[in-house]
């Protein structure tokens, strides 16, 4: 497969690509369409729907104030998630955080919440979503 074929497949299998993914798919196709494969036999329709176990992901993002798991508001979305059940999902990852021993704390996993229904609300009306700013490397060459 070539590197467009595994993005493509990935949407199809995960609704996303993952940021790492678009590198790791233009050197490791192979590598991309596995990971795929594992990903969908974990979130595919099951006691729970794709949906309630990506919003169960985004909540623990949440929690721990993870922006690279905050990112499942995406796949929940198109697994049919509504904004509002992105801020109810968020909210509670946002109240778990401050029962998580040594967790962060309400006020930080707010932000990351709200992050959520940003992030989704763009997803859904077709907008850029990126949730982290592109990583900028040093190779020391000009």
């Amino acid at each position: 497969m070539t590197p467009e074929q595994v993005n493509e497949y990935m949407m199809e299998k995960m609704k996303f690509v993952p940021r790492m993914f678009k590198t790791i798919n233009q050197l490791n196709p192979e590598a991309g369409k596995t990971f795929a494969d594992f990903y969908n036999s974990l979130w595919e329709d099951g006691a729970l729907s794709r949906k309630v176990k990506e919003l169960i992901f985004m909540a623990g993002g949440v929690a721990y104030n993870s922006p690279r798991c905050i990112i499942h508001a995406v796949p929940a979305v198109a697994a049919g998630a509504t904004i509002e059940e992105v801020f109810e999902a968020a909210s509670i990852g946002m109240i778990l955080a401050g029962f998580v021993p040594g967790g962060p704390g309400i006020p930080y996993a707010f932000e990351y919440a709200a992050k959520c229904v940003e992030i989704a609300t763009k997803y859904k009306n077709g907008e850029s979503w990126e949730y982290l700013p592109q990583p900028q490397w040093d190779n020391g060459i000009g």
